[in-house]
């Protein structure tokens, strides 16, 4: 360990954000029963990293789509990712928010909502 006070406080603050990252807790907060069809919608500079944690985990069919800020996408096998504008929304934001209300108004009562924001 280092005890120079700037390498010290700089090794907490990255354990802080290591510890903190959707790929360490995201898990244990998903619904125990994860079969069936699951629908992920998302949005946000960790919505992408937070998909990425649900297809590691997930063991029923997955699908969804997730909006992150330009620079904060993530390669997603199931769940689509769409890089835009934040915090003022550009056309690819508008696009993907209408694309999320397409998805959603055609879900079956069966289906399982999983909003990551």
């Amino acid at each position: 360990m280092n005890l120079e006070p700037q390498a010290f406080l700089r090794d907490l603050f990255t354990a802080a954000i290591d510890a903190a990252h959707p790929r360490q807790v995201l898990a244990d907060h998903l619904p125990a029963d994860r079969s069936g069809r699951a629908i992920v919608i998302g949005a946000g500079k960790a919505a992408a990293a937070m998909a990425e944690a649900i297809e590691a985990v997930w063991e029923g069919e997955l699908s969804g789509l997730v909006v992150t800020r330009y620079g904060h996408g993530a390669d997603c096998r199931k769940i689509e990712v769409v890089e835009a504008a934040h915090p003022v929304p550009d056309d690819a934001g508008e696009r993907v928010a209408r694309r999320v209300l397409e998805m959603v108004s055609n879900l079956e009562e069966s289906d399982r909502v999983i909003f990551l924001l």
